[in-house]
């Protein structure tokens, strides 16, 4: 029975009746051992009437297992597998140890956990109950929570128990306080006999804990429980309010239980036992005295506190016998981790094993449980190179596991013991670089990957300069390329270090992308989206990007994704499709802030304002810049930081405030976060012409120009003539103007490119009295931003359009509703949430709901629902509609180091 726990039992039974109508959540219940939390996750079990209730609990002894609390959770509904996309479905398999590990990607893993846990709620719903997270291994509870923060279509409850300040992202918490005097109370009235100032000083003495109210109850004298003496000074702790009765135990009683303390498998504790002689009647013994008890195949223990109670009575000889008995009756990962236990001292061969564990580990996607075995294997290790390298590869498993602080601790560690190898040397400082890249400051990973002597880590390097801007680093770099054979890879370096420069590389350039048909890893199209970029041929280095894109969501990619969903959103957002963008942006983010990598944040806030910019969205656009640059300019990403004073300036622009504009793409050049970005720069350049005309300052626009015909010198795409043509036609007299702007719209392949332009164009054409030729073009461009969501562009346009002499017909007007805009074919779809705007587009592009579930890292049931809530949306009912509906737009995305 539960004492004084309406609160809590409101809110539980509010999780669950939302998760029985669709729209699923976790709870966090936090609070100290003993206050109740377990007879909480009970009381959950039991409130979801036909609701499936599935449960795991973590236990310390199996928390450096990979999978074991998943594994326990899922495998009564391992047999809906077969129900999910196959990439997920082949994760699951791997990671349950049902079939040989597949590509080991975190997130693959997570959504198929989220999937399997959809379709097991599918009937009735779902209770998830997890107990003791803290211990929960690393790998499921990354799982675990990944589903956790995205079951807000799901009819599942998720209520977690966790102890103390261990972090759970994202998720609501409840703090479970000890119990008010009244409740205590009753709940001590109900076992005992005290006298009522006695009651009240355990009360305050305990904090109103259940389990210590109870437990320091029992142990009371008859003469304290009257008052007639006093209580102990101090109450009796976690082992001491258990250490009698694992005192009172039999000697093989008390070593069975210490064998369960170490080890929860059933079968294991038996045959140990047996070994040490423990006796067939020890662990009945254990269930009397009320400290555990057999559930299943697996020993639990009351209460976490009386596990400790085992272990601390236990001598370290004690422990390590222990651990050599389940070593010996144990097979794969468990006799590896108990060979560790046992070991003392350095050993090779236990070193070995836990080795060859942290592998299988690795190839399932448990990249925490490997990390842990090979920290722990290098502790073993005698020999300090073979030291190193598994402090190395200790290191990059946190790193995939989204633990970057851990990481960068094991490698500075693992650089102790390198010593005077070289090779070991330099690949460990390629991985620090990596790392300070991501989560750090990008120019100490410029001057750490650029004193490295391989083409591979001298890439890095390029790569890092273009984030920080630094030019210098990147020529550089790209002429102690030029000492490597002929390749892909060094060609680009090469190439886009002399293009800089202004010392040619255009033909090594142009070389490279010859051989994009070669090309297989979604870091090699990204690196082809900086050939295009250097170039100046926006539109190939877009359609390379999200080549980048497609290959990473369906390769495996062991933490790359949110990197690359920089370039696919920007992508999005360069063909003027900003709401996929936003939920491309917003996907990169929760990843990025899931995987650690802080610098890939700020790319995707920054990406973020720069959408909200173009909606005309203040402060949303501020606020994403302001956090962006919170990041990029103490972590010194020029190119970042550069994306965020772009997204101020275009906001300004886009509003018309072509002053303010003006001044501020004018920082971006010379002063301000991220200025003389030369990515930042060029890719701004035709906005800066359009401020700086706008602004009066036709000088400033005419040296803009010149700066932009020489970047584009050899470009040789439709799209990046377009744009140097709008360039031209900006700067130049109204009836010269024209022919440029009209060229350039001609040339266009970017219909949000080409709105633009027909804007500048049937703003000239009617500023020269000829409002029936600029009708068309501002018809076509009104109607492209009104799709797009670009509201002030719209605005401007229909103003235009109606100087120009059109009768737009709009179901509000637009004198009482000075920035209403009219209705057209299409907008329709700006009602739908830039998710539900996702998956319509690939419905309409043929995709089914488990391929679009694989590719968007969501259940197949969700696609489902987001289908279901999109068809009334759109009045329709069907995919053939949709299909017809949606206007797949061709669309470039970002080279791999634009805006």
């Amino acid at each position: 029975m539960l004492y004084g726990r309406s609160v809590e039992t409101a809110a539980i039974d509010d999780l669950i009746d939302r998760a029985r109508k669709g729209s699923g959540g976790a709870l966090v219940l936090r609070g100290e051992a003993g206050v109740g939390k377990t007879a909480l996750l009970d009381l959950a079990a039991s409130r979801g009437g036909p609701m499936r209730v599935l449960r795991t609990t973590g236990v310390e002894a199996e928390a450096d297992l990979a999978f074991a609390a998943l594994h326990q959770l899922l495998l009564p509904v391992t047999g809906l597998l077969d129900a999910l996309p196959e990439p997920q479905a082949e994760a699951v398999h791997g990671a349950l140890g049902l079939a040989p590990a597949g590509s080991g990607d975190r997130f693959l893993l997570a959504a198929g956990v989220l999937s399997l846990l959809a379709e097991a709620a599918a009937r009735d719903g779902l209770i998830c109950v997890v107990d003791d997270f803290q211990w929960v291994d690393r790998p499921s509870a990354d799982a675990l929570l990944f589903a956790a923060r995205r079951l807000g279509t799901e009819p599942i409850a998720m209520p977690l128990a966790v102890r103390g300040d261990t972090p759970v992202k994202g998720l609501p918490a409840l703090e479970i306080a000890g119990l008010a005097e009244p409740a205590a109370a009753e709940l001590l009235d109900a076992g005992f006999t005290l006298a009522a100032p006695v009651r009240r000083d355990l009360v305050v003495l305990t904090g109103g804990n259940p389990l210590a109210l109870r437990e320091t109850a029992r142990l009371l004298t008859p003469a304290q429980r009257a008052g007639r003496e006093p209580l102990p000074d101090p109450l009796p702790g976690g082992n001491r309010l258990f250490g009698d009765r694992v005192a009172a135990l039999s000697a093989g009683a008390r070593l069975a239980a210490l064998l369960a303390a170490v080890e929860s498998d059933l079968d294991l504790v038996l045959r140990a036992a047996d070994r040490l002689g423990a006796g067939e009647a020890a662990l009945p013994e254990i269930e009397s005295a009320g400290l555990a008890s057999v559930s299943g195949t697996h020993v639990r223990f009351r209460h976490p506190l009386i596990r400790s109670a085992v272990y601390e009575a236990a001598s370290p000889a004690a422990r390590r016998e222990a651990h050599a008995a389940l070593a010996e009756v144990s097979g794969g990962d468990r006799r590896a981790r108990h060979l560790a236990g046992a070991a003392l001292g350095q050993d090779e061969s236990v070193a070995a094993a836990l080795t060859r564990a942290a592998q299988r580990a690795r190839d399932r996607g448990g990249y925490g449980a490997a990390a842990t075995a090979l920290t722990r294997a290098a502790e073993l290790t005698p020999e300090p190179l073979v030291r190193a390298r598994r402090l190395k590869d200790a290191a990059v498993a946190s790193w995939l596991g989204g633990r970057p602080g851990q990481a960068e601790s094991l490698l500075a560690e693992a650089r102790e013991f390198a010593g005077a190898d070289t090779a070991l040397t330099m690949e460990i400082a390629q991985l620090r670089g990596r790392f300070e890249l991501n989560s750090g400051d990008a120019a100490e990973a410029v001057r750490i990957l650029a004193a490295g002597d391989t083409l591979d880590m001298l890439a890095d390097a390029s790569e890092a300069a273009s984030y920080v801007g630094d030019a210098a680093a990147i020529v550089e770099i790209g002429r102690r390329a030029a000492a490597f054979p002929e390749g892909f890879l060094r060609d680009v370096v090469v190439g886009v270090g002399a293009t800089l420069a202004g010392e040619g590389g255009h033909d090594l350039l142009k070389r490279a992308l010859g051989r994009t048909g070669e090309l297989r890893e979604a870091a090699e199209f990204l690196w082809a989206t900086a050939a295009a970029s250097h170039l100046g041929e926006v539109d190939l280095s877009s359609e390379l990007a999200e080549r980048a894109g497609r290959v990473a969501r369906v390769s495996g990619m062991t933490g790359q994704l949110p990197v690359v969903l920089e370039f696919v959103a920007t992508a999005e957002r360069l063909a003027g499709r900003l709401a996929e963008s936003q939920a491309v942006s917003e996907e990169g983010l929760e990843l990025a802030r899931e995987a650690g990598y802080v610098n890939t944040v700020a790319a995707h806030l920054a990406n973020l304002a720069a959408v909200a910019a173009l909606r005309g969205e203040e402060e949303p656009c501020a606020r994403y810049a302001r956090e962006a640059l919170a990041i990029a300019v103490p972590h010194r990403v020029g190119l970042r930081a550069g994306l965020a004073a772009y997204a101020l300036a275009m906001l300004d622009l886009c509003l018309g405030r072509f002053s303010a504009a003006h001044d501020r793409f004018t920082a971006i050049v010379a002063a301000g976060p991220g200025a003389g970005h030369p990515t930042v720069v060029w890719r701004s350049t035709p906005d800066r012409i359009e401020a700086a005309v706008g602004a009066g300052d036709p000088e400033a626009a005419r040296k803009a120009l010149e700066a932009y015909e020489r970047w584009s010198a050899h470009a040789g795409t439709a799209e990046s003539r377009a744009l140097l043509a709008r360039c031209r036609g900006l700067v130049l007299p109204d009836d010269q103007a024209v022919e440029a702007l009209g060229e350039a719209s001609r040339l266009h392949d970017n219909p949000f490119e080409a709105a633009r332009t027909g804007l500048l164009l049937g703003e000239r054409l009617r500023r020269t009295h000829r409002p029936g030729e600029a009708r068309a073009h501002l018809r076509a461009a009104f109607e492209t931003f009104q799709r797009a969501g670009a509201a002030p562009w719209a605005r401007r346009a229909y103003g235009e359009l109606r100087a120009a002499g059109e009768s737009v017909p709009v179901e509000t007007s637009t004198a009482a509703v000075p920035e209403a805009i009219p209705d057209v074919r299409g907008t329709a779809l700006d009602t739908l949430t830039p998710q539900e705007l996702r998956i319509a587009t690939l419905v309409a592009g043929g995709a089914t709901s488990k391929e679009i579930a694989a590719r968007l890292f969501l259940s197949p049931r969700t696609v489902e629902y987001h289908l279901y809530k999109i068809y009334p949306k759109l009045g329709i009912t069907s995919r053939t509609e949709l299909a017809r509906l949606v206007v797949l737009r061709k669309a470039p995305a970002a080279p791999g180091d634009m805006l």
